[in-house]
């Protein structure tokens, strides 16, 4: 009676939560226990230094698209945890740093605002978390074979260039800031972008409106991050 309910509670089925093996693909699994044992989420974190450093590296080169298929036997997440996370902290105190020194050059008091951290958390986390999973959601109707730990894992590196952009953001200059936030988020969407559109063409002619969402998104970001994080109220 309602078969777009039905598919979409399907959906909720298929998220697996086992490391695939070589050579094959996520298989789905029914067992919701296993989301909330350690155990499930292990070998997601069971990287070596030298691969989270290489797709570090990969990240920064956006037009290649090769990540996807260099992480799909083995996508992790502890690259793109602590890279969330030092980006919070990242933007965070170089928000605070920008404010600091305005404060200073006008003569005024400096009030420590400690929201920008829970904010920056919030804001990060949040993105990481629900676009990847809003977006393997829609995937999954579509039926484009593409894994949540995948997808979750490719947002996360897709931060990365977002740091030093962030770094940066300390000289004193709004256009400067203005120039390298922007073409970090540029560089971030078409990270995303390239590594996913070979694989959501196959969605027929939806496609491009699905990768020209996943770019607005990423560049919503980028605006976002510049605005609240990477700028000074005059």
């Amino acid at each position: 009676m309602f078969p777009n309910l039905v598919i979409m509670s399907n959906l909720l089925y298929t998220v697996t939560f086992s490391k695939p093996t070589s050579g094959s693909s996520e298989q789905p699994t029914a067992n919701w226990a296993k989301a909330f044992t350690v155990t499930a989420y292990q070998p997601y974190f069971d990287v070596d230094t030298s691969d989270i450093l290489e797709r570090i590296k990969e990240s920064l080169f956006p037009f290649k698209g090769t990540f996807k298929e260099k992480t799909a036997n083995s996508p992790d997440l502890y690259g793109p945890f602590w890279i969330c996370t030092t980006l919070i902290f990242v933007s965070a105190s170089i928000g605070t740093s920008i404010t600091y020194l305005a404060d200073k050059i006008r003569h005024k008091e400096w009030d420590y605002d400690i929201h920008m951290l829970t904010w920056s958390a919030c804001v990060l986390y949040g993105y990481v978390v629900f676009v990847p999973i809003t977006l393997y959601i829609v995937l999954k109707y579509l039926s484009v074979p593409l894994g949540l730990v995948q997808l979750l894992c490719l947002y996360g590196y897709s931060l990365f260039v977002f740091i030093p952009a962030g770094c940066l953001s300390i000289v004193p200059v709004e256009m400067f800031r203005w120039v390298v936030v922007g073409v970090a988020g540029f560089m971030s969407a078409m990270f995303v972008a390239s590594n996913l559109r070979s694989h959501i063409v196959s969605a027929g002619e939806r496609w491009f409106w699905i990768v020209s969402g996943i770019t607005l998104l990423q560049l919503a970001l980028t605006i976002v991050l510049k605005i609240y994080l990477f700028s000074v109220s005059t």
